[in-house]
């Protein structure tokens, strides 16, 4: 499809004796034909960046847009604006189907410019382009609607219809290996382009290792050779999470995976993290890998040194952690409560520091920057107001558990 699209962007650069740009209606690119080289004007800021990283900021959109380019159903002229890095004049061929704007082609405008003649011609290119673009639209949105229904449809009769409509749907990529890439919390209006991503799905709620969970309307995007517009379900009053599903070639390069969630996570509002599941072939531990993703992606909001993304084989204790019925919304155990309050912050972090230093004073007591003596004051407070005994492995073991399931 993509060959497709480039040889139509091709077209118009031809007609109008400009290279052309196509973008989607979310400003990212899907196709570019050849610029001059010899023309240091035709790659200012804004055309440069469009091409490398593959999308505009949302300055640069929100600047467009207010051109009218949304609502316009003929070629539209932008001035230059040298203090928003837009040098040269643009027309801009709105990409419509049946009414709706799907995406635009851009242009560096010229003295002359194209003529009437021309910009009509290029026009009913653009059209052609924007039936492409709704196929490949409602493609994408059964393909969601389908990979959504795999990862809510719990176990048995109703689990393997769900996965053997989104076999059909995937065909030959059905066995082939992939992952499955959360991003959590997910607030956007919108969702970016995203290559190499085979589905995308927006679900209520981070499900329990029950795999219970429920779908509600969520937003698309337009990925690579698919597409989703996200999947409708039922119920679901938590925060929504949005599911991919990523193609791999090999086990050792997650490289797809986390350029994609790092992609997704810009579009998904402050504050999103992230999570990567262990690669699978084939499609009946989907809901298998989408807890692991799940897990990943809160292990990553509350651990900051597992990054922004993390990777459930990289996460650790946090492994069994996520997989304990309601961490991190039940009350901490009685004995751990005390010590979680804000007057007790600078014990609690002593406590998991000492913890995660096997119980080792020296190494606590440099990783604090204290002396041994006060490292020693403060453990025997925490025994106090815990009533645990740090000596005792057991006590140990609560204390950890309570303090890491508290991030959560």
């Amino acid at each position: 499809m993509t060959g497709d699209y480039q040889e139509l962007v091709d077209e118009i650069s031809a007609l109008l004796g400009a290279p052309a740009t196509l973008e989607n209606r979310d400003f990212g690119l899907v196709a570019f034909g050849a610029h001059d080289s010899d023309d240091d004007t035709a790659m200012d800021p804004v055309r440069t960046r469009s091409i490398l990283t593959r999308r505009s900021t949302p300055a640069v959109r929100a600047w467009f847009e207010g051109f009218g380019i949304t609502r316009a159903t003929g070629p539209v002229r932008i001035p230059a604006a040298p203090e928003a890095g837009v040098f040269r004049d643009r027309v801009c061929l709105p990409v419509r189907h049946r009414g709706v704007v799907l995406g635009y082609v851009w242009l560096l405008d010229t003295d002359p410019g194209p003529t009437d003649d021309q910009l009509t011609a290029a026009m009913e290119v653009a059209a052609r382009i924007g039936a492409l673009l709704a196929d490949e639209a409602r493609a994408g949105a059964d393909l969601s609607r389908e990979f959504g229904a795999v990862l809510t449809a719990g176990h048995g009769r109703q689990h393997d219809t769900a996965v053997a409509a989104l076999r059909e749907a995937l065909g030959q990529d059905a066995e082939g290996l992939h992952t499955v890439v959360c991003v959590t919390p997910w607030a956007a209006d919108d969702t970016p382009s995203v290559r190499g991503v085979a589905s995308v799905a927006a679900l209520a709620t981070v499900p329990a290792p029950g795999f219970s969970g429920s779908g509600s309307s969520g937003p698309g995007f337009s990925g690579s050779g698919f597409s989703g517009s996200g999947f409708s379900g039922s119920g679901g009053g938590g925060p929504v999470s949005l599911a991919a599903l990523i193609r791999l070639r090999s086990v050792d390069r997650l490289d797809p995976a986390l350029g994609a969630a790092d992609r997704l996570r810009t579009g998904a509002g402050p504050g999103a993290t992230g999570g990567i599941a262990a690669p699978r072939r084939g499609l009946d531990a989907l809901p298998d890998s989408w807890r692991e993703a799940t897990a990943a992606a809160r292990a990553a909001r509350a651990e900051t040194r597992f990054g922004p993304v993390a990777r459930w084989s990289a996460i650790g204790p946090y492994r069994l952690l996520t997989a304990l019925p309601g961490t991190g919304t039940d009350p901490a155990d009685p004995a751990v409560a005390s010590l979680l309050t804000p007057l007790h912050k600078e014990l609690a972090h002593t406590a998991e520091a000492f913890l995660d230093c096997a119980g080792q004073a020296s190494r606590t007591a440099a990783e604090l920057g204290i002396h041994r003596q006060t490292l020693y004051y403060r453990l025997s407070r925490i025994e106090q107001i815990t009533g645990l005994d740090l000596n005792d492995g057991e006590d140990r073991l609560l204390l950890h558990m309570a303090l890491k399931g508290a991030r959560l």
